[in-house]
């Protein structure tokens, strides 16, 4: 006999989800029964994820949309087209956009340091907030939002003074809106990765992976499905008392 759907009929938002581990996210939360709206800035990504998601039981169909998340009017439409598409906020909301800009501090430019914090951080907030203010104003308790971080940005990383300071900045955030959403039952948890194989990985030369590689204790890099089977978890209900926490995806990295 199979195993209960998780999120049976749940709406849940991705942003980033065009792409690498937001992909997989959108693939495991609609494996588990999810309704997903998959927003990214690149909206044909967005809409090719959408195409390989499993159709959930009710016929409703999944849906792609454009979003700058860096830009509080694109988060606010998004949020408003959700609205009208599915007529309820998502009660699961995964922040999966990032982008990285990497150089050394002593040539980092404040035009790209500005441009990664944007994205990252600023966008988490924004999208944190107008999700949260969603489901407050619902008048229906509860709700799980999932901020993607990096192990980056508890341990630092050569070349990435602006990745990490901004993914620093999103596990603060993430830990103190968890203490303010508490009361209306939202959840709000952080997830870490560390070395994930992605399309960015992908452009590596394989010395530099297998250098990666050797770094972990599990002696290799993660899978996507790795890190969205986690965001599953912290999405469902058996994760009821979890909330502030901060989940590392890394195979013992930096133990």
């Amino acid at each position: 006999m199979a195993a209960p759907l998780r999120l049976r009929a749940t709406l849940a938002l991705v942003t980033g989800g065009g792409s690498g581990i937001g992909r997989a996210i959108c693939t495991r939360l609609a494996e588990e029964g999810a309704l997903v709206a998959v927003a990214d800035q690149n909206e044909a990504g967005a809409a090719e994820t959408v195409r390989g998601l499993p159709r959930g039981e009710s016929g409703r169909e999944h849906e792609a949309f454009g979003v700058d998340v860096s830009s509080a009017q694109s988060v606010g439409e998004l949020m408003a087209r959700i609205q009208a598409r599915f007529s309820t906020p998502p009660r699961v909301c995964v922040s999966c956009a990032g982008i990285t800009m990497d150089e050394f501090l002593l040539k980092q430019t404040e035009a790209a340091f500005d441009k990664v914090l944007q994205v990252n951080l600023k966008g988490t907030f924004l999208v944190t907030q107008a999700v949260a203010r969603g489901l407050v104003e619902s008048g229906a308790p509860g709700g799980s939002i999932i901020n993607m971080g990096s192990i980056v940005g508890k341990v630092g990383n050569l070349g990435q003074v602006s990745y990490a300071a901004s993914k620093a900045g999103v596990e603060g955030l993430t830990k103190t809106a968890a203490k303010e959403l508490a009361r209306f039952g939202i959840r709000c948890n952080v997830v870490l990765p560390g070395f994930i194989a992605t399309p960015m990985t992908d452009k590596m030369p394989p010395k530099v992976l297998q250098k990666f590689a050797g770094m972990v204790p599990l002696g290799r890099l993660g899978d996507p499905k790795e890190v969205a089977d986690v965001c599953v978890f912290l999405a469902s209900e058996e994760s009821r008392y979890i909330t502030g926490a901060s989940v590392e995806v890394t195979g013992g990295l930096f133990l």
